[in-house]
């Protein structure tokens, strides 16, 4: 290691943590409890060598800080931190460690995995080098003090209302590297993803916002790279402030991706970050020390309270972040804000979020300090706040129970919608719920239909394509025995596991892409729309596809062009206008059934005319239903205080196989209505003349979804 510094150091201020540069020089601040020492580690130009080790004398409250008058941005760094190794106690210091900062705005290079650096075997486990003597910094990615300085103009966040937004979730890499007409030095970029064609297809859609997989500095696990692969999904992070560096065209990812996000804002597209507060790249007690673990183990990190050597797992993943430490809850806090306020993001989406409720005890309480200090923050409780309303850990399965000012993903949306197109039976009272916004989930706490967030395929799982294709997964070429990923998919392969050749399995396989799509738009709640559903991606079968960092996830760009991608992408916009253009599908309310002057805002049909009775809606056999949705009953107003009025909808759904004829309720006049979407048909809808008859009874096929207007007289 390199000799003790002589340069000088003044005290410096506890506040703000991390490196903070003011125009002379750079302030250095750490968190640590229970450090006896914090050495502050400068490096050259190239990161290769330790130039200078200096102390950091000063402390104010458990924060090791100093200021360094002559230090720039562009300046690398890290820490070492000498205290106790006693893991019985929870402390796992390790002197001859380089740490990152947890608050590091900027990140540069990767790991580089050896068992001299990071761990050795005992007993066949990958154990941490508690007491080597060794230099791992040749291995270690390092730190940068940056200049966050960026002209954001006139960029103003979209600030698209709940009701009016729809989510699309993309990976950053994937989503451009085949794109033909982006740069090919752009190609898996936040440069890319700014480019005019990307932003142009984007607007064609008609979505309003991008949900970005983890951007935050992240490592691949040795395992992987073992085997060829790595962790392409990003979830497992180790740098809250940093933007990942892998996707930057440019030396300087921090202004390339607020040069993105001023982009998407210009177009009105919002930008929702995919955020893994929940645990950390180094794993359970015998991962590698990387930062948290070596700067206060017991302090950022949840321990078993009767054995501390050993590290609370509510995640799947090894370790589960202290957030019920007021320090580590400020690092979520000042990184929440970070990105808000200095990268213009507009809202967040935070993994395995029911970890991040659970207190001291390790008890979820959706009460507690976490949701308390979200809420009262008055920049955090401005934005888009979504939760993945679930853990791995005792009662972790939340959904529903997130307080208010939170949605959700409704993964009880994503089954009911699943099981009930590929032919369960007795589902049409839960389908019910998930048509009209999930009251039964989210009204009891006073929250509005867009708490829940409606999909049924993201990042995690079966593509579109491959949920009508697979009843299996096919995850072999992750190389765990295909015994990773989902075994109960919901799924059904419309009579051939994976590819086939026969026409009748792929025009019913199309036949249902088209049925989840228009039950997904046609939803109340939120919807959200995974990258290249709409034009036939597909992972062929993989549905565990984190580690496929290549041509199996990435989205290919030259399947949108064959025709029956560009029918089913036509089919999709054109669902996605008449959501846009009709106040009925993005009610801001949940359904009454009678409002107080005797107007009816939903009416439920069997197919002969007939409302549903209470003992219909569980019925095993019962697999069709009709949906009226009157336009004078939404009960809402525009921004002006007039009341909103709409034509009225008819929503006719039959999972059957066989074709069911629904006499249509004539509850106006009886003029026709006008046919806009029949899954049934080749491209979602008549190609010759759209009106059908009130007085004749409409042929809903097999396995298919109608919807069907009744033009109304609008209020002035």
């Amino acid at each position: 290691m390199s000799s003790p510094s002589s340069t000088v150091v003044w005290p410096g201020r506890p506040y703000p943590l991390g490196a903070s540069w003011d125009g002379e020089g750079v302030n250095f601040a750490l968190f640590s409890e229970h450090a006896e020492q914090v050495l502050l580690c400068l490096f050259d130009a190239r990161g290769k060598h330790e130039v200078e080790q200096i102390p950091l004398r000063e402390q104010t409250g458990r924060v090791w800080h100093g200021y360094l008058p002559d230090a720039r941005p562009g300046l690398l760094y890290g820490y070492r931190v000498q205290g106790p190794h006693r893991p019985e106690e929870g402390h796992r210091f390790n002197a001859h460690k380089l740490l990152l900062d947890p608050y590091a705005k900027a990140i540069v290079g990767q790991i580089h995995w050896s068992d001299a650096q990071f761990g050795y075997r005992i007993g066949g486990r990958a154990e941490d080098l508690s007491f080597s003597t060794r230099n791992s910094a040749p291995g270690m990615p390092k730190c940068l003090v940056a200049d966050t300085a960026f002209f954001w103009g006139d960029d103003r966040p979209p600030r698209t209302p709940w009701h009016d937004t729809l989510i699309y979730e993309l990976h950053v890499r994937g989503f451009t590297m085949r794109h033909p007409d982006v740069p090919a030095n752009l190609r898996g970029s936040y440069a890319g993803l700014a480019c005019g064609p990307v932003i142009d297809y984007f607007k064609a859609l008609g979505v309003t916002a991008v949900e970005l997989l983890p951007v935050q500095y992240f490592i691949d696990e040795r395992h992987l790279l073992d085997r060829g692969l790595r962790n392409y999904w990003g979830y497992s992070p180790l740098g809250y402030f940093a933007p990942d560096p892998r996707y930057a065209a440019t030396d300087n990812p921090v202004a390339e991706f607020k040069s993105m996000v001023k982009s998407l804002h210009s177009a009105g597209i919002e930008v929702i970050l995919d955020v893994v507060y929940n645990h950390t790249a180094e794993g359970n007690q015998f991962g590698p020390t990387l930062s948290f673990r070596g700067i206060d183990n017991a302090s950022y990190y949840r321990l078993s309270p009767e054995h501390p050597r050993y590290t609370m797992d509510y995640t799947g993943c090894g370790n589960t972040l202290n957030t019920a430490h007021p320090r580590v809850l400020q690092m979520v806090m000042d990184s929440l804000r970070y990105w808000v306020q200095e990268m213009h993001v507009d809202g967040f989406r935070f993994d395995l979020a029911a970890a991040l409720a659970r207190e001291a005890d390790g008890a979820i309480n959706q009460n507690g300090t976490f949701m308390d200090v979200i809420q009262q923050d008055p920049v955090l409780s401005q934005v888009k706040l979504i939760a993945e309303p679930w853990d791995v850990g005792e009662n972790g399965y939340q959904v529903g129970q997130f307080p208010g000012g939170w949605s959700e993903w409704n993964g009880k949306y994503r089954d009911v919608v699943r099981d009930y197109w590929r032919g369960e039976g007795g589902l049409i009272g839960e389908l019910a719920y998930r048509l009209t916004g999930s009251a039964d989930l989210y009204q009891h706490n006073g929250r509005r239909p867009h708490a829940s967030i409606n999909f049924i395929t993201a990042h995690d799982g079966f593509t579109l394509y491959d949920l009508v294709s697979h009843n299996e997964r096919h995850n072999e070429a992750n190389g765990e025995d295909n015994q990773d990923g989902d075994s109960h998919n919901r799924s059904w392969n419309c009579g051939a596991e994976g590819d086939s050749s026969d026409p009748a399995v792929l025009a019913l396989r199309l036949h249902q892409r088209r049925n989840f799509l228009a039950t997904l738009l046609l939803s109340q709640g939120v919807p959200m729309l995974l990258a290249g559903d709409e034009v036939g991606r597909t992972q062929r079968g993989n549905n565990n596809a984190y580690c496929q960092d290549n041509e199996l996830s990435w989205f290919h760009w030259d399947l949108a062009w064959l025709k029956e991608n560009r029918e089913l992408l036509e089919f999709t916009q054109r669902l996605i206008r008449i959501r846009q253009q009709h106040p009925t599908f993005r009610r801001r309310h949940f359904f009454r059934g009678i409002h107080g002057d005797g107007i009816r805002d939903i009416l439920w049909f069997n197919p002969d005319g007939r409302e549903i009775d209470d003992d219909e809606w569980t019925h095993d056999y019962a697999r069709c239903l009709g949906l009226y949705l009157p336009g004078d009953g939404l009960g809402d107003w525009d921004e002006r205080g007039h009341a909103l009025e709409d034509d009225d909808f008819l929503l006719l759904v039959n999972s059957h196989h066989e074709d069911i004829p629904f006499m249509l309720p004539i509850l106006r006049d009886g003029s026709p209505f006008d046919v806009l979407v029949d899954t049934a048909l080749p491209c979602g809808r008549p190609v010759d003349g759209d009106e059908h008859p009130a007085e004749e009874p409409y042929p809903v096929q097999g396995r298919s979804l109608a919807l069907l207007r009744h033009r109304r007289r609008r209020l002035s």
